[in-house]
């Protein structure tokens, strides 16, 4: 009976967290550590827990380290992170990061002079202080091996592991990780890789349960969360399937099952691309696919039942190269990923990501830095939102809990 009182609680807005109980001070803020009970995040209180996040990349660039902190002041970022009604953000990270940790370079930090001469762990601590200072929570995201954009076939670094950086050094890294942040209660959560895919440089393509070694991502990501949770069992392990993180089949017939229960949060990404036309202008058939792809996790008292965290959706908020728009359906997607969540109803249980908050690119394979960033949340100068309209839909107290 006392869980169920408790379970009343929901995630009601981002600033100020209620419930509609005597119990209502206990959710007046996330009580950590997180844990998972069905499809829901919930906190030590037993309130659940929507996590809103924005993606801030340049962690798993060559820069290793995340961007605009060449345009304004770190604490300036993070009010704008924080006055977006985001309450957490997804930071990727490279193991070059881990490895190398190189002094980052002097013009990548110029509106920050107190970063300057630091290396990117430190400068990676800095933030990620700053973040849980703001009251933001972090969800560490493993993006890739070496640093540099991410993610086509072509390049490689398909896999968690690649021709420079071993299986073993993998998990070697997200122990270091895990542990260097392990006095952080805000640092809520591992993702432990982002978006598996075929390697050609490896001649290798991922796999699901297939026992090989050298392919079989769900023995590695087993592997890698029960390490994880060995070293911090407060983290939730996020778990994305294969081709590109597009979709969660496999997990129907071979779920995860971590050694420590109440922690498993499956991920899944979503992009214009994923849909055919006909998608974004027909709610129902934009849910019919969701559910087909990952929603199908949110069902309770399955074997596969788990909470469901979007790491990645976006589309374009700006023009993009030379004053261009993008497609049409760029924008398009926004609305109609916008509309499949809020139909999910005031009680949804769907965490997630938006792609991206940088309104720069970073230096890396085929980008080129200090270009605007078309899907950035932020202007080029990284001190306004590039788009009102969008911030107003991730924002859209219509929605309910998903966007408060």
């Amino acid at each position: 009976m006392f869980v169920k009182f408790l379970l009343k609680c929901s995630l009601l807005t981002v600033a100020t967290l209620a419930c509609s109980t005597v119990w209502a001070k206990d959710c007046s803020q996330v009580s950590y550590p997180l844990s998972t009970q069905q499809q829901y995040i919930v906190d030590a209180a037993g309130c659940k827990v929507l996590l809103k996040s924005v993606n801030w990349f340049g962690g798993e660039a060559a820069a290793l380290t995340p961007g605009g902190l060449d345009k304004q002041p770190l604490a300036k970022i993070i009010k704008l992170i924080k006055d977006g009604g985001f309450n957490s953000v997804r930071l990727p990270w490279a193991n070059e990061m881990v490895a190398k940790n190189p002094v980052v370079e002097r013009r990548l930090l110029k509106a920050n002079p107190q970063l300057q001469g630091k290396k990117a762990l430190v400068v990676f601590d800095d933030i990620i202080d700053a973040l849980g200072n703001a009251g933001l929570m972090v969800v560490l995201d493993n993006h890739r091996s070496r640093g540099d954009w991410c993610c086509d076939a072509d390049h490689g670094d398909g896999l968690w592991y690649s021709q420079e950086y071993s299986p073993e050094s993998y998990f070697e890294h997200w122990l270091f990780m895990v542990k260097r942040y392990q006095d952080r209660p805000f640092v809520v959560a591992a993702e432990l890789r982002n978006e598996i895919r075929p390697d050609p440089t490896m001649g290798l393509e991922p796999t699901w349960g297939s026992g090989d070694a050298k392919t079989d991502w769900k023995a590695a990501a087993t592997k890698a969360g029960n390490l994880i949770l060995k070293q911090n069992p407060n983290l939730l392990i996020m778990i994305g399937g294969l081709r590109w993180q597009v979709d969660l089949t496999e997990v129907k017939t071979k779920p995860v099952k971590l050694d420590t229960p109440h922690k498993l949060v499956y991920v899944a990404h979503d992009y214009v691309w994923n849909h055919p036309p006909e998608n974004l202008s027909n709610p129902q058939l934009f849910a019919a696919t969701a559910y087909k792809r990952w929603g199908f996790v949110l069902e309770p008292n399955k074997p596969y039942t788990a909470p469901l965290y979007l790491s990645e959706w976006g589309g374009c908020t700006q023009l993009g190269a030379e004053g261009k728009p993008c497609p049409k359906d760029r924008y398009q997607f926004v609305e109609a990923f916008k509309t499949y969540l809020c139909s999910l109803g005031n009680d949804a249980p769907v965490s997630w990501a938006y792609w991206p908050l940088n309104g720069t690119q970073m230096a890396g394979y085929k980008r080129t830095e200090g270009e605007v960033e078309a899907y950035g949340l932020l202007k080029p100068d990284w001190q306004t939102w590039a788009s009102p309209k969008v911030m107003k839909q991730l924002n859209d107290k219509q929605c309910g809990p998903v966007f408060p």
